[in-house]
């Protein structure tokens, strides 16, 4: 271990020294230009010293105007930046939205936007049963906030298009057959939630964070789409015919039950004139009731003769029968 640590603070050494030596050729430069400007080579003009202090405060002030708006940086809403370090890398510290500071030239930042973002995938595979299956899956991802560095590290700025299309094809082609087709269109979402499971976990050692899974598109095959159209037809045609076969059964009940209904009333009609034979007296008093009522209610006019006011009433022997 301090072997390691011995041989990075080297490394670190000499990237500082390489630094440390092209800053000061760049410095000697400046200056040598500087001398050879010899402000002092100016003519003798009125005013010529005025003119090189001000010259000497303009080329201070840009250099020092340059350092401030470099010196400078802003990280949105919804963003996390981290900072590259030319002499020590990549910084540990998630910088939050705000206005942050840095060291121009030897620092430069990297903003992640941290906020969900809808991935769009759809890959054809086969089921359980050997049906091909076109599915379409729509992902919600975003990085880990606290995980930035480690993902500048080993993935970079791209890091979706890196990770998750490969990660997502292989996880659709091991769940989806383990179904047969007819059970992903019954079990779609118990379907969606092994996806979304196995999904997390394999992201999830990439430093991803997956919010939502879900399932937007599901097509078959020609062949498997018309003989579930088939099905279809067949289970209504089933349904049809078990219908006219009850209501033919409830049919024939509901004519046994009247008969036996008209039956019943006409023995009992049966006894009651054995008994009485005003019954059908009775009987005849409340049909010409009904038709009289008929005829009142009638927008037609009709004309009886004197002898048919009763309707035929007249002869009917309204005397009680003789008891036995």
């Amino acid at each position: 271990m301090l072997c390691l640590r011995t041989k990075g603070f080297y490394k670190i050494y000499r990237r500082a020294l390489f630094l440390l030596c092209n800053v000061s050729e760049m410095l000697i430069v400046y200056f040598v230009a500087l001398k050879e400007m010899s402000f002092n080579k100016v003519p003798n003009v009125p005013g010529s010293p005025a003119l090189s202090a001000l010259l000497k405060v303009s080329v201070i002030g840009g250099l020092g105007l340059y350092a401030i708006t470099n010196s400078l940086y802003n990280v949105e809403g919804g963003h996390r930046a981290v900072m590259f370090n030319r002499l020590t890398g990549i910084k540990e510290k998630v910088y939050p939205e705000g206005t942050h500071f840095m060291l121009p030239w030897f620092e430069r930042p990297i903003i992640y936007d941290v906020r969900a973002r809808p991935y769009l995938v759809e890959s054809t595979t086969g089921s359980h049963d050997l049906q091909m299956v076109k599915i379409g899956l729509r992902v919600l991802t975003r990085p880990m906030g606290d995980r930035l560095p480690q993902i500048y590290r080993t993935l970079g700025e791209n890091y979706s298009e890196r990770v998750l299309p490969s990660i997502i094809h292989e996880t659709l082609k091991a769940v989806v057959a383990q179904y047969n087709a007819s059970q992903l269109i019954t079990q779609r979402e118990a379907v969606s939630r092994e996806i979304r499971k196995i999904l997390t976990e394999r992201a999830s050692n990439f430093d991803i964070a997956l919010d939502d899974v879900s399932i937007t598109t599901l097509t078959f095959g020609k062949e498997f789409t018309a003989a579930i159209e088939a099905k279809q037809v067949a289970a209504q045609e089933a349904e049809r015919a078990k219908f006219i076969v009850e209501k033919a059964e409830q049919d024939k009940r509901s004519a046994v039950i009247r008969a036996e209904g008209e039956a019943k009333s006409a023995q009992l009609i049966g006894q009651a004139i054995a008994n009485n034979q005003a019954f059908i007296t009775l009987r005849k008093i409340e049909a010409a009731r009904e038709i009289a009522q008929t005829i009142a209610q009638s927008a037609n006019k009709v004309y009886l003769s004197s002898n048919d006011l009763l309707l035929n009433l007249q002869g009917m022997n309204l005397e009680p029968s003789p008891k036995k």
